[in-house]
């Protein structure tokens, strides 16, 4: 690359070979980022390409992105040399335009759009409990018929699998609440009555709740893939070819299989977390597992076990209606089944605390 001058002004010549073997070459790439800084593109210089030897694509894109994306005033150029420049000039993508700020009628349609998109939804899982309450009657009409093969697989695969998991958390839960309250209790000399809180939280609320939480993030969206990858294979499509309903052989075993697993769940979890609170009372405060033991049943009525259970079985077929009703609902495509999968355990977890919280409201005397 040289400079040179006539009649009409400073020329900037172009020599050598301008193509994408040369250009690879990290000297080469160097030495000619240099020399085009040392010319900068102006009005006033003049650019001559015809004594190249050689300029394909990736040499016509390095010098058009050095021109700023537009023709010089000035320039040399074979046929082939315009042409090739004309084509990458014609390819150039242009930057996309700064989204306009959004003024309060668009947000109000956005928010207009989410509360639509949320009925929708809410319509689809109103509808699956509809056809689960009539596939259940279909059920207890001709027994015979039902899905018990899957009902047990089900029943296998997301209740038994689960009891290791839940009962760790469990007791390690019941672990770190026995120590934190154990610091406060002691300040007032009313260690006993950890018996109460412990049995209070775990048999009423934690138990129930983290093992449905458990199982949301376990079973929910294992339940979302299963379908998903049905709706990717085209399974759910010959389903519905052959006859068989969705719903009957889909949605319902997974729901009776989970109303039945889930309050089993919850009892396994909350005897871990009782047991954990029981070794660290007894290591902190030298309450023994006899005197525990024995202060369990007056501390707690049997009416928190009744509603522990019953929130339970609610949870299970929330669980398994949100996971079928996600997994239903996705297209024939990976990026979906991705985000049906991420959508059904949030969904799940979040239904399991709203309903926890409203079962808390409505039975708030029940128990003490």
């Amino acid at each position: 690359m040289q400079t040179l001058q006539d009649a009409e002004g400073a020329w900037v010549q172009l020599q050598g070979r301008w193509g994408a073997a040369e250009l690879g070459q990290r000297p080469m790439w160097q030495q000619l980022q240099r020399a085009l800084r040392s010319h900068p593109a102006n009005a006033t210089t003049g650019w001559d390409l015809e004594a190249l030897q050689w300029l394909d694509h990736i040499g016509a894109q390095l010098l058009w992105r050095h021109w700023q994306y537009a023709w010089p005033q000035r320039v040399r150029l074979t046929d082939a040399q315009r042409t090739m420049l004309a084509r990458v000039a014609a390819l150039r993508q242009e930057p996309a335009p700064a989204p306009a700020p959004l003024c309060m009628m668009d947000r109000v349609n956005q928010l207009g759009l989410l509360v639509l998109h949320a009925l929708d939804h809410f319509k689809h899982l109103v509808e699956l409990v509809g056809q689960l309450v009539l596939d259940i009657v279909r059920l207890l009409r001709d027994p015979r018929k039902g899905p018990w093969r899957d009902f047990s697989g089900h029943l296998y695969s997301m209740g038994a699998t689960a009891l290791p998991i839940t009962a760790l958390v469990g007791f390690l839960i019941g672990v770190v609440l026995a120590y934190l309250m154990a610091l406060q209790l002691r300040q007032f000399g009313a260690e006993a009555f950890i018996v109460n809180i412990l049995g209070i939280s775990l048999i009423r609320e934690l138990g129930p709740l983290l093992g449905a939480i458990l199982v949301a993030g376990r079973s929910g969206s294992a339940i979302t893939a299963q379908i998903g990858v049905m709706r990717v294979t085209e399974e759910l499509d010959a389903m519905q070819v052959m006859g068989i309903r969705h719903g009957f052989r889909l949605v319902m075993p997974r729901a009776l299989a989970l109303a039945l697993a889930m309050p089993l769940i919850s009892l396994w979890t909350t005897l871990a977390a009782l047991a954990g609170g029981m070794l660290a009372a007894d290591m902190t405060m030298g309450i023994s597992a006899g005197y525990f033991l024995q202060a369990l049943p007056d501390a707690v009525e049997i009416g928190n076990l009744v509603l522990a259970m019953a929130k339970s079985v609610v949870f299970g077929v929330f669980i398994a209606l949100i996971g079928c009703h996600w997994g239903l609902r996705v297209q024939p495509n990976t990026q979906s089944l991705g985000a049906g999968t991420t959508a059904s355990v949030v969904s799940s977890i979040t239904m399991v605390i709203v309903v926890d919280a409203l079962f808390a409201i409505a039975f708030k005397d029940v128990g003490f």
